[in-house]
């Protein structure tokens, strides 16, 4: 990895720490969205293209996950 991944939790993620955070700054220079758990900062992290991260933003924002 060129850079290290600069981690960022949603301002909506107030609920008690269960919650993920996103790095966006890896796209533009290695196509990469990691996601991992906010409780777990040295876990394991999940990595997305930027394409499949676009993807799932857009199912989100229509509903296509319905409600929780």
């Amino acid at each position: 990895m060129t850079a290290d991944p600069q981690w960022f939790t949603s301002s909506y993620s107030s609920n008690g720490g269960d919650c993920i955070e996103v790095a966006r700054n890896l796209v533009a220079s290695v196509d990469l969205v990691p996601l991992r758990d906010s409780t777990e900062s040295d876990g394991p992290a999940l990595g997305f293209s930027a394409e499949a991260w676009r993807s799932f933003l857009s199912a989100v924002k229509a509903g296509e996950f319905g409600l929780i």
